[in-house]
């Protein structure tokens, strides 16, 4: 009784096709990985290049956010959408004064910064966006002399003032709500 033997030179090449497969899966799985790590250190670096910062929980922050690097312009304005929100709604003037003041900023309509900007208006954003862009306004007051410091957070007052404004009291009276203006409070005192 004579058993046939399989063609060893058979296995060894399915044996071969295997081990390489396995090997191509695997360097396609770590060129991945590697792919993914460069994307996003080469975020990381546009995010601090744009914002002008260097700390690095301020950015971690930001990228736990998904605030693109392009979209860096809206971030400049949390501060107003922070007011609007004081409520618990936009009102059409408060979002007119914010989309005008985009505008001026050079917020164009379909860029990331504009897409961003209507996000946040169409729902209000978690505390830890506020959280982050008064970190960032720390980080930013530091390298400031006083002066400069001082004008900044001027504007940004008065910015967010004009904001609460927008949406009028009644005949004018009472224009900021003390909602709003306990936001303004919080957000003067996150720059001083």
């Amino acid at each position: 009784m004579s058993m046939e033997r399989p063609d060893a030179t058979g296995l060894r090449k399915a044996g071969q096709a295997l081990e390489e497969s396995f090997f191509a899966r695997e360097n396609e799985r770590l060129l991945r990985q590697l792919r993914e790590k460069a994307a996003i250190a080469e975020r990381r670096a546009a995010l601090k290049a744009a914002m002008n910062l260097d700390n690095e929980q301020v950015v971690d922050a930001l990228m736990e956010l998904d605030v693109e690097p392009a979209a860096v312009a809206a971030f400049s304005l949390v501060p107003l959408i922070e007011v609007a929100w004081a409520d618990g709604e936009i009102h059409a003037k408060e979002r007119a004064a914010i989309l005008k003041a985009a505008e001026e900023r050079g917020i164009a309509i379909g860029t990331p910064n504009h897409d961003l900007l209507e996000s946040w208006l169409d729902r209000k954003p978690g505390p830890a966006l506020l959280e982050t862009w008064k970190a960032y306004a720390v980080e930013i007051g530091l390298t400031l002399d006083a002066k400069l410091a001082a004008d900044l957070r001027e504007r940004m007052v008065g910015r967010a003032k004009a904001v609460a404004e927008a949406a009028g009291g009644f005949l004018g009276i009472g224009s900021i709500s003390k909602a709003e203006q306990a936001v303004i409070d919080d957000l003067e005192s996150a720059v001083d």
